[in-house]
């Protein structure tokens, strides 16, 4: 049939206008009353947004009853996912083609002292020298991209630390007082420390097996070991002294328990922040039901509030992502990996073989999850981490991951996420035992099994209580390495590469506290079905379309 345009008025498949307003307009108000009850013209628009080739050419955005089909949005962790790959190929492409003759060429010799210099020209000479009078533009704009990355990565960073500290307590205090039962949570907490030192343990000796097959220190050449001792022995002499700092077992012990519970919340100390939670939740658990209630009802309604601001934050997320990734690749690039690439290798291997063998087989064998439904579920919180490093920034992004997408209960996940993400890193404790055994064969050590034990013990409960931000494994790494009595000098050899396997352990730290969280939920009857998670998803951003209605059905109008 011809299709009839007609001024004024949208057009449908079958050629005929269903502009409603504008039929009524021209006297024709029995047929926009059928049109209406037909379900078309533009008051059916804010129910179903589809636009087919027909609809975009008329001034009007009509929907089409015959063809109602689901448009696909891009999910968030494909987002993340093109935002990593384009800030590693930036940043591969920046470090290959902006050399020191680049930034020359354009009048910068002094590269550090002129991207920390003020920004106005008249006041390049505040430099010292470093940068040429007529560098001008081209330089000013590049320091210009690059402070507004820094700014893109940094504020992102700083929002997620902003709502960590409250989503931990809210839902902490929540979670626990929900319980309603010390038993049950004497129960749920026993299981959860238990759970994360034996996939501690486990990830430590996977690491120390393929340190010992591979031998990544064996027969390092000696030059190359002083060359890279000697660059890197200012930054790895302040990281010993820091480490050496650290309280003893007693003192550390001390330091969970906040004397002032506020100056916990200021200054974001975390294990305090739990621990106060626990009391307050156990506290009202131990109250009658109607004097904790309205307690209890605003830190729901509190956690209600920071996972909405999670959700705005996460907006940023794929942005921040190629900003936090690029300066890494930039500074860094592949060249790094040259004499370590054994050593890198080892430590990759061991965290593929954790992440991809060992949690599988927690699932499996723990619960209905599979790993496919459970990878697709917490691939956001994995990739945030990559980029950031901080299991402690990734928090709300994991805890969102563990309710909303695996299908955690919101009480199980904001105990055994909130305190994983504290005391279970078993990818740091896999690069300790590694390391360590790295050194050893690199300085002629010979470690026997009592030391390596020894190794597995120590990595495992250092994981408990070390802060969950980045670069925090070298510190780990040093109290590892007194253990056995092996030189600390050797920490500089591997220190050129920490950053980049610190974003890959953090990955699997995230990914154990997800794990952990699906088992002890199914264990406690509180892990939703997959069908059951995709309905509380429906009408967000989902990686399944949604049921179509069945024939005969009406569509919401």
């Amino acid at each position: 049939m011809p299709r009839l345009l007609v001024p004024g008025l949208g057009v449908d498949h079958t050629g005929f206008g269903v502009d409603l307003p504008a039929l009524a307009a021209i006297g024709l108000k029995s047929r926009a009353a059928a049109w209406a009850r037909a379900g078309h013209g533009r008051n059916r628009r804010a129910a179903n947004p589809h636009r087919c080739g027909t609809c975009v050419r008329t001034r009007f955005n009509v929907s089409c009853r015959s063809r109602q089909t689901w448009s696909p949005s891009v999910a968030l962790h494909w987002k993340i996912l093109i935002g990593l790959v384009i800030g590693v190929i930036v940043g591969l492409l920046i470090n290959r083609l902006w050399t020191v003759e680049t930034w020359q060429k354009i009048g910068v010799y002094d590269v550090s002292t002129f991207l920390e210099a003020p920004i106005h020209e008249r006041k390049i000479a505040e430099t010292g020298g470093g940068v040429n009078a007529d560098a001008g533009f081209w330089a000013d704009s590049i320091r210009f991209v690059r402070n507004a990355n820094a700014f893109v990565g940094q504020l992102f960073m700083r929002l997620l630390r902003f709502i960590a500290v409250p989503i931990v307590l809210f839902s902490l205090i929540a979670g626990v007082a929900s319980l309603n039962d010390i038993a049950k949570l004497r129960r749920i907490g026993v299981r959860t420390i238990v759970i994360y030192l034996l996939t501690t343990g486990l990830a430590v000796a996977i690491g120390l097996v393929l340190a010992n097959v591979i031998g990544p220190g064996r027969g390092f050449p000696e030059s190359t070991r002083d060359l890279l001792i000697a660059r890197e022995q200012v930054t790895a002499s302040a990281k010993i002294a820091d480490a050496e700092a650290r309280p003893t077992p007693w003192e550390a012990v001390l330091d969970m328990v906040p004397a002032n519970p506020f100056a916990a919340l200021a200054q974001a100390e975390m294990l305090q922040v739990v621990f106060a939670a626990l009391l307050v939740g156990v506290g009202l658990t131990l109250l009658p039901r109607s004097k904790a209630a309205p307690v209890v009802a605003l830190c729901e309604t509190m956690t209600d509030v920071v996972i909405k601001i999670v959700e705005i934050v996460l907006l940023l997320a794929p942005f921040a992502v190629f900003a936090l990734i690029v300066p890494v690749i930039a500074d860094l690039g592949l060249d790094v990996l040259g004499s370590l690439g054994l050593y890198v290798l080892t430590v990759v291997l061991g965290l593929t073989v954790v992440l991809f063998i060992e949690y599988p087989l927690w699932l499996r064998l723990l619960t209905p999850v599979r790993y496919g439904r459970f990878f697709r579920a917490i691939a956001p919180a994995q990739l945030l981490a990559f980029s950031s490093s901080s299991s402690g920034a990734t928090l709300p992004v994991t805890m969102e991951c563990c309710e909303n997408r695996l299908g955690v209960r919101d009480d199980v996940v904001s105990f055994v996420v909130p305190l994983g993400a504290t005391v279970n890193m078993d990818g740091t404790a896999l690069y300790q035992g590694v390391a360590t055994v790295f050194i050893a064969q690199m300085l002629a050590i010979d470690l026997s099994l009592g030391e390596q034990l020894m190794i597995v013990l120590t990595a495992t409960l250092a994981s408990i209580g070390t802060a969950a931000v980045p670069g925090v494994g070298i510190v780990m790494l040093v109290i590892v390495l007194e253990s056995v009595d092996v030189p600390l000098e050797g920490i500089a050899v591997i220190l050129g590469v920490d950053r980049i396997l610190d974003m890959c352990r953090t990955v699997v730290n995230i990914s154990g506290d997800c794990m952990v969280c699906a088992v002890v939920g199914h264990a406690e009857g509180a892990l939703a079905d997959e069908q059951t998670v995709h309905r509380r998803m429906a009408g967000a951003e989902l990686d399944e379309p949604p049921s179509e209605p069945s024939d005969g059905q009406e569509a919401p109008g």
